[in-house]
């Protein structure tokens, strides 16, 4: 892969990863159900990948392996599902930006499990996301949609967050498409009990959208991120993957007419700042 395909592939991810909210909406199914067929189609298009770049499945895969990745796909099922639900009840918009506040989580608690001193520049910018979360969040109202989805949303980046730091242990020595085939395993188990009784109410539109979803905004959009990932830093694929939230909100408002108010886009703003600060190059 060249330079300039690496890009392309990076921006290409970047707009699944996007998609993801938008596919939630038009899903007529619960957060669970959600889940589960987006990692169902998901390890179907990992399986083709793998098989694609000649990557055994089970090489390298031990018994202690394997449960870090079961743990690892327990929180990647919890993620999901609180993401879904966040955009169920508050919207793409709020859903995406409280998910965004993920780097956020993801530098307190390393300063908490690995005892890494968080520098002056780091708490620069988790004053920088908790001010745009201010600004995002509607009221101050627990009966406010928007207020609750935005804590769902805080959830799912909590929840990610602590993904993030546990991977850096579960995918030592594993190949970044091996490791997630597991983890889309271990979240299809996780969710199976809640999911699989309410598959039959499924229309054949849903069960479109959730291939599209496991197929590309899962399966592809990873594929695209660990390929590019060969040839262009990973400062510079960070900096592209936080327009994720820009590609959700404008989706929306296209075409749902999710419409963000002046002062939420501000505050988004604000969050994909504090996200681009911490990986803009020397």
């Amino acid at each position: 892969m060249q330079h300039r395909n690496a890009l392309l592939s990076i921006h290409a991810a970047a707009v699944l990863f996007g998609l993801t909210g938008i596919f939630g909406e038009l899903i007529q199914a619960s957060a669970a159900v959600i889940t589960f067929g987006r990692a169902l189609f998901a390890l179907v298009s990992l399986a083709a990948f793998a098989r694609l770049r000649g990557v055994p499945l089970k090489r390298g895969i031990d018994a202690g392996k394997l449960g870090l990745l079961a743990v690892c796909g327990i929180l990647l099922a919890a993620h999901w599902v609180t993401f879904f639900i966040a955009v169920k009840v508050g919207g793409i918009a709020v859903a995406t930006l409280g998910f965004a506040s993920f780097p956020a989580f993801t530098m307190l608690l390393e300063g908490l499990f690995y005892r890494e001193r968080i520098r002056l520049a780091e708490w620069g910018v988790l004053a920088l996301v908790s001010l745009g979360l201010v600004l995002v969040v509607p009221s101050y109202d627990w009966a406010d949609q928007g207020t609750v989805g935005l804590a769902w949303g805080l959830s799912s980046g909590l929840s990610f967050a602590l993904l993030a730091l546990l991977n850096r242990r579960s995918a030592k020595g594993a190949d970044p498409v091996q490791v997630a085939w597991w983890q889309n395993l271990a979240v299809a188990l996780s969710v199976a009990a809640f999911a699989v009784p309410e598959l039959h109410a499924l229309r054949t539109a849903d069960w479109l959208w959730l291939a599209a979803l496991g197929v590309f905004c899962t399966g592809l959009s990873h594929f695209l991120f660990v390929s590019s990932l060969q040839v262009i830093k990973a400062r510079t694929a960070g900096l592209v993957i936080a327009l994720e939230p820009v590609y959700a909100i404008a989706g929306a408002w296209l075409l749902f007419g999710q419409e963000p108010s002046p002062r939420m886009m501000l505050g988004a703003a604000l969050i994909i700042l504090a996200i681009v600060l911490p990986a803009r190059p020397k």
